[in-house]
C-alpha cells in the first residue's frame, strides 16, 4: 500500500468503486454534477428589453453614486441584454463620452443594438444640453455602424429615470 504524503489528496481508490461509493453516499457524480450545471445556465433568466422601464433596474445602481458615470447596456438581436458595462466614470457634474468606448464592446460582443444611460448625481433627471448632443452623436455613429442606440435613460436618486425614448427624444 502507498503512502499518502498529499493530506488534502482523496486516497487512492480503483476505477469505479469511488463513482459507486458517491452514488451509495447519494454524492452527484462529475458528470452529473456538469450535467446540472448546464441545465443552471440553460435555465437562467434572460432579460429582454420592450420597452425602456425594463432597462432601469440593470442601471439604476449607478443612481446613488457620486460621480456622473456612463453604461451601455448591450443588446441582442432579440434586445435580450448580453451585458452592461460602464464606459467612462467623471466628476460630480459631468462625464466625457466618446462614441470609440461606447461602441468598443458592443462590437467585441456582436451587440446588434445599445442603450446608453447615465446617473446625475444631483438629482435631477431632466438631461442638459450636453446630454441631449451625446445622444445625437451616439445616435449617428451608431447608425453608421450599424448598432443602433435604441434609447438613453438618465437615473438619479429619489427621482426615478428620464427615457429619451418615452420622451420622443430619440
Amino acid at each position: 500500500m502507498a503512502i499518502q504524503t498529499d493530506l488534502f489528496q482523496e486516497p487512492a481508490v480503483p476505477y469505479g468503486e469511488k463513482e459507486i461509493a458517491e452514488a451509495k453516499a447519494g454524492k452527484p457524480s462529475k458528470k452529473e454534477l456538469l450535467e446540472m450545471l448546464i441545465a443552471a445556465e440553460a435555465e437562467e433568466p434572460t432579460t429582454r428589453i420592450k420597452v425602456p422601464t425594463d432597462v432601469v433596474p440593470a442601471v439604476m445602481h449607478t443612481a446613488m453614486e457620486e460621480q456622473e458615470g456612463f453604461s451601455v447596456v448591450l443588446l441582442d438581436g432579440a434586445h435580450e441584454i448580453i451585458k452592461t458595462l460602464e464606459v467612462t466614470r467623471g466628476l460630480v457634474n459631468r462625464t466625457q463620452v466618446h462614441p470609440r468606448e461606447v461602441f468598443r464592446e458592443a462590437i467585441r460582443h456582436n451587440a446588434v443594438a445599445v442603450i446608453v444611460a447615465h446617473n446625475h448625481p444631483s438629482g435631477k433627471v431632466e438631461p442638459s444640453h450636453e446630454d441631449r448632443e451625446v445622444t445625437r452623436k451616439l445616435k449617428n455613429a451608431g447608425d453608421i455602424i450599424g448598432i443602433r442606440v435604441l434609447d438613453h435613460v438618465i437615473v438619479a436618486q429619489d427621482r426615478g429615470y428620464y427615457s429619451f425614448l418615452e420622451q420622443g427624444e430619440i
